[in-house]
């Protein structure tokens, strides 16, 4: 068994001004940037104060996009699991996965890290949720 959840959303920027990019996003979705020092270079996380979520920009040499990460307690069984359901592994980087979903989205399977996972996770067993849980 492992779980996972909806980390949160990450804006790709193809820019070299990510300051800029974090203030205009910051202001358009009214999220304060957080004062604290990023986890990486070239991510600026921002203060969605809602359900926990994260919300950060972030410096990319793809084109810009928006993408999601799913945090998991065991990226490798997350990632399996959603390989069950048609997605596929794009690339390994650092200690995540890159993965495509079969309608062509991208995500990342990240580890858990954020407040409350143990009580807000889902609970997956052969792919499914636990009995009660969703």
């Amino acid at each position: 068994m492992h779980k996972s959840r909806l980390a949160g959303f990450i804006i790709d920027c193809n820019t070299a001004d990510l300051d800029s990019a974090a203030r205009f996003w910051s202001e358009a979705l009214g999220f304060r940037r957080r004062e604290e020092v990023p986890h990486e270079p070239g991510y600026v996380p921002l203060d969605a104060g809602v359900a926990g979520l994260s919300v950060e920009v972030q410096r990319v040499e793809h084109p810009s996009r928006v993408h999601l990460d799913i945090e998991a307690d065991d990226i490798e069984a997350e990632a399996a699991r959603l390989e069950a359901l048609g997605a596929k592994r794009v690339a390994r980087v650092k200690s995540w996965w890159v993965m495509e979903a079969p309608t062509g989205h991208r995500f990342c399977v990240v580890r858990a890290g954020r407040e409350n996972f143990e009580e807000t996770a889902n609970a997956w067993s052969s792919g499914t949720p636990r009995s009660g849980e969703t």
